[in-house]
């Protein structure tokens, strides 16, 4: 319908589906998937790529070390202030632990 030249929420009534299922088949129809065609959409990581091997020097050298610990060593090395939870989800990401 919506090839058709019919509008976005008239093939949605008309079919009785949300106008967000229309919209994601009509996604997918156009890029072959169902995600945005975005790129890059995503929060931008505090973290450059220095700062990352950085990390991970600090997290080999001592493994055991808690996040608090690391954290502290972190922030001498890094310009901006970093907080223990941003480490949490940055190492989770790069599975570090």
């Amino acid at each position: 319908m919506h090839l058709a030249g019919a509008s976005v929420s008239k093939t949605a009534t008309s079919l009785d589906v949300s106008r967000a299922a229309v919209s994601k088949v009509m996604i997918y129809t156009d890029h072959g998937r169902t995600s945005t065609a975005k790129r890059n959409s995503g929060r931008k990581s505090k973290l450059s790529e220095r700062d990352c091997r950085t990390l991970k020097r600090i997290v080999s050298i001592n493994h055991k070390s808690t996040a608090a610990q690391v954290t502290a060593e972190l922030n001498i090395h890094l310009e901006d202030r970093f907080h223990k939870k941003s480490l949490m989800r940055v190492s989770q990401i790069q599975h570090l632990w």
